[in-house]
């Protein structure tokens, strides 16, 4: 026989090259095939609840980086809680309404108004459907376990069914009414927006002083006098029906340049630069609130503007004197209606000045801008034009401006229950707590909540109209609407007229209410997803509402987080959930937004083709996603160098107790040696940490307190001098079974806590385990055991380590210097200071052995230290070249090679083993 015959060389076919893109999609097919996700449902019966409520994707297009940051993310805590003593469904679900697949169709050539809307409302459907069935396989691919066969979907009748009586009980509380407001208009939608669906880019805007000379200046202005506003908006001045002022503020009456005007007091130096005035001369001071309900000329039409007090008015921009058109902002608005300003409306649906303007008619209200403005000049009122750049809001689909336009929509009323919002905040916990107070501001400042929207693909406003145009909103009409659409869908708003939607005895010859028609209006969206919470968590048998828990990015603070408690609450005095997580943007490495048109995007199946879905999953468990993250390929080969990191170390453990039977060969704690029971107190700090940081979310903490462990602990030391022992010693020594013993443990418990992460690997790892459960997945997560000791070998190996570190410089500095090569080449001499002799003195183990060096010596007390000794806090140390030979068997040098006659190449140590456990090697010695 051969002397590497004698040696336990570790042996396994788990591969160290992963092949994890054609692995991971036959383990996902055995996964479904074999019904894993319901097979842990089955196991956590009877268990506490813990319910992580989806928030729903549209239903467009492939998935992108931030969806699998996002699905990953609720993987993880799912696959967590399922293994840590909770029942825990997860149900995934799709937005499938609203404006984007309008759009789609039409790329497509579909032309709405060319086709009756139940037909096209079924192209929409088909369209949704489709994109569902792409974005789950691409879901699926990521290896994310859920009820996929039964998702939600927001078409779905019985949510739609959900989604009419939350809205039933909304309007029973008297919460929904139809109302004329300036509302976010985007005319490339020709749609109202809700705040959700705005978002900000700059863009270049005039900015005019306009003079509105008094007419009523109740005895305390002389009709000399203008009032001087100022807008970035010229083409709103036909719609101006007042100018606003501050009752708290001073305002002037000046002498500028030979004309009188009126500013704030305080905005003069300003104004005065603004306009380069030379000569002004501040005539008379007085309070806001003694103008109140002066009048002014309108500047192009023959109408007085009415002087009105108002708390919006600031001293941050302009001239204190606020142009008011109600009909287009929402301060204008309710400052107006205090006076009963006329709320008119100069713009159409498509963004054209109406007859409202006239001289302007027709005219596209950005083209009318510059036309308004040299109206005014010619009428002498311009004082100024100038131009900047701003941030102002734009549709986020179409990414074209929008405009603030007065148009009759029914609202949610905010304000009836706004503090019932606000103290069920308070009752939320948020991750980044920073969370609250965003949601709470934000919830704090909105205005009422404009839920109707012009489009056809969505659910039907379920209101009808009598005959002299009264809405009906009454709780048998809705019910009744609630029933048809649940077991027809919404369709059939379309599919039939108003008289066969209604109740019984609506439609009779009786009823006072004449001839119906109903609404043509779709719900907002956000009220769709923001129903979820009833129409799935409250519905589910599986589920429970509240939810434990809603995770989505940060954007969702004014999206889903805020539509589905303002709903939670107007229909249930509740928020719909208990937590909320919210996660960051993903951007490109250098910090830009991902979008197709930069070309900067990395889409997730690019890297599942090169790397497999594991360094995908990987790569959202190190990431810090409070905030955004930055995402290029790099990335993901740096994530695929620590992933070989972590499955090289799995695979030595692996390897090294493939003839460790759990049951007959595992050693007690208390007969392991000094540093296998230190390993073992490591672990179990290990799992203690990564599930408290599993239980915050704090998934970077989790994967770096495993790593570390992995990699320092385990593969830098234990791993690194167990070769000595599990390689050489005889197969069942105590020695040999003491260090299998923790390898095993570890190799089980690590692979637990990493199977919500590295989701493949653990299962990849598991048959290796020889464990009761088929499935990692199946298993539960180790509990941290504490022991007696712990304490006291933390410290005293905790000390150990931070010489060994010392020691480990040495031998680099003599490797340096060509006095070794390998460290088993050395003999190392320590001079210790008193506290480390008594460390070294009393540690139960082969310091030589974990030091992999062929010597080790304390020196006396009294020993004189070498002058080439390299010294350190607690000592000094010398590195010589061992004396001896090498052992053929155990590499050591040592001079007892050849002690034995049998085995001239062994040294005493390894002859003792083999002479003991190979009867072959003593009669016939080895093969050269």
């Amino acid at each position: 026989m051969k002397v590497k015959d004698t040696l336990n060389l570790g042996k396994t076919d788990f591969k160290m090259r992963a092949g994890l893109p054609n692995k991971e999609p036959k383990m996902q097919a055995a996964w479904e095939e074999n019904h894993l996700y319901q097979e842990r449902q089955k196991a956590n019966e009877g268990k506490p609840t813990f319910i992580l409520h989806d928030g729903p994707p549209f239903a467009n297009g492939n998935i992108h980086m931030g969806h699998a940051l996002n699905k990953i993310s609720k993987d993880i805590i799912v696959r967590y809680k399922s293994m840590n003593g909770f029942r825990a469904p997860y149900v995934p679900g799709w937005d499938t309404h609203g404006l984007p697949i309008e759009q789609q169709l039409a790329k497509k050539g579909v032309h709405r108004k060319e086709m009756s809307m139940a037909d096209y409302r079924e192209l929409c459907r088909q369209f949704a459907m489709k994109e569902i069935d792409k974005q789950r396989t691409d879901f699926k691919r990521l290896g994310v376990l859920g009820d996929w066969e039964h998702p939600y979907i927001t078409l779905q009748p019985k949510f739609e069914e959900a989604e009419i009586r939350v809205f039933g009980a909304m309007a029973e509380k008297g919460y929904i009414y139809h109302g004329l407001k300036p509302v976010y208009w985007s005319w490339s939608s020709e749609s109202t927006l809700a705040e959700a669906e705005i978002e900000y880019h700059d863009v270049k805007s005039p900015s005019i002083y306009v003079a509105f000379k008094v007419v009523d200046g109740k005895g305390l202005l002389d009709s000399d006098t203008s009032f001087i506003i100022w807008t970035t908006t010229p083409w709103t001045i036909p719609a101006n029906y007042g100018i606003a002022v501050n009752p708290r503020f001073e305002y002037a009456q000046v002498q500028a340049d030979g004309k009188k005007y009126v500013v704030a007091a305080e905005r003069l130096p300003v104004v005065k630069e603004a306009l380069g005035w030379q000569d002004v001369e501040i005539l008379k001071t007085f309070s806001g609130k003694e103008m109140d309900r002066m009048t002014a000329q309108h500047p192009l039409y023959d109408r007085t503007s009415l002087v009105i007090l108002g708390d919006h008015v600031t001293l941050d921009s302009g001239t204190g004197l606020v142009h008011t058109a109600p009909g287009h902002g929402e301060d204008d608005y309710k400052a107006g209606m205090k006076y009963d300003l006329p709320v008119v409306s100069v713009v159409d649906e498509k963004g054209f000045m109406t007859e409202d303007a006239p001289g302007f008619t027709g005219v596209f209200y950005d083209k009318a801008n510059p036309m308004v403005t040299k109206a005014l000049e010619e009428k002498g009122a311009l004082l100024k034009l100038d131009f900047f750049t701003h941030s102002y809001p734009h549709d986020w689909r179409t990414k074209k401006p929008v405009i603030f336009r007065a148009t009759t929509q029914w609202f949610a009323s905010v304000d009836a229950f706004r503090q019932q919002i606000l103290a069920a905040i308070d009752q939320v916990h948020f991750t980044p707590e920073w969370g609250k107070t965003r949601l709470y501001n934000m919830i704090r400042d909105r205005g009422d909540w404009v839920i109707s929207r012009q489009r056809a693909w969505g659910v039907p406003l379920p209101i009808f109209y009598a005959e002299d145009g009264t809405p009906i909103l009454e709780k048998a009409t809705i019910d009744h609407v609630a029933d048809l659409f649940g077991q027809y869908g919404s369709i059939v708003w379309s599919q039939r007229e108003a008289k066969d939607l209604l109740p019984e005895g609506y439609t009779n010859e009786h009823s006072p209410h004449g001839e119906f028609t109903k609404e043509t209006d779709i719900m907002d969206v956000w009220f769709d997803s923001g129903s979820s919470w009833s129409g799935v968590v409250e519905a589910r048998p599986e589920l429970t509402y509240p939810a434990d828990l809603y995770l989505e990015g940060s954007d969702q603070y004014r999206g889903w987080f805020n539509s589905s408690i303002i709903t939670s609450v107007a229909a249930r005095g509740k928020a719909p959930y208990k937590q909320v997580l919210s996660q960051g943007f993903t951007l490109d490495g250098q910090g830009r937004k991902m979008s197709k048109s930069l070309g900067n995007t990395i889409a997730p199946d690019v890297v599942e083709k090169q790397y497999g879905a594991e360094i995908i999953r990987l790569w959202a468990a190190t990431v810090d996603s409070s905030s955004d993250v930055r995402v290029s390929m790099d990335n993901f080969a740096q994530t695929s160098e620590a992933y070989r990191k972590i499955r090289n170390t799995l695979r030595f453990m692996i390897a090294n107790t493939s003839d460790f039977d759990e049951a007959k060969d595992t050693v007690a704690y208390d007969q392991l040696g000094s540093v296998d029971q230190y390993l073992m107190v490591r672990l179990n700090q290990v799992i203690e940490a990564a599930k408290a940081a599993y239980d915050r979310y704090d998934f970077a903490t989790v994967e770096k307190t495993i790593s570390n462990f992995l990699v320092n602990d385990l593969s830098a030391f234990y791993l690194d001098f167990a070769k000595d022992v599990v390689y050489i010693e005889a197969e069942n020594s105590l020695a040999r079974r003491r260090m299998q013993t923790v390898m095993f443990r570890a190799l089980v418990d690590l692979t637990k806590l990493l199977t919500p992460i590295l989701s493949h690997t653990a299962e990849e790892v598991w048959p290796y385990l020889r464990q009761p459960e088929a499935y990692a997945a199946l298993s539960n997560l180790p509990s941290a055991q504490s022991f007696a000791n712990g304490d006291a070998l933390l410290k005293q190996w905790g000390a150990f380590m931070a010489f060994r570190a010392e020691v480990q410089k040495s031998l680099e500095m003599a490797r340096d210097a060509k006095l070794i090569g390998k460290s088993m080449e050395a003999a190392v001499t320590v001079y210790p200071k008193p506290a480390l002799r008594e460390l070294l003195a009393g540690l139960d183990a082969n310091v030589m052995q974990l030091l992999i060096t062929s010597g080790f010596t304390v020196a006396a007390e009294d020993a004189a230290v070498p002058a080439d000794a390299v010294a350190f806090d607690d000592g000094a140390i010398v590195v010589a070249h061992a004396a001896g030979d090498v052992c053929q068997r155990c590499r050591m040098t040592t001079t007892d090679v050849g002690s034995d006659d049998r085995f001239p190449t062994l040294c005493a140590r390894c002859a003792k083993i083999v002479a003991a456990n190979f009867p072959e090697a003593v009669t016939n010695g080895f093969e050269a």
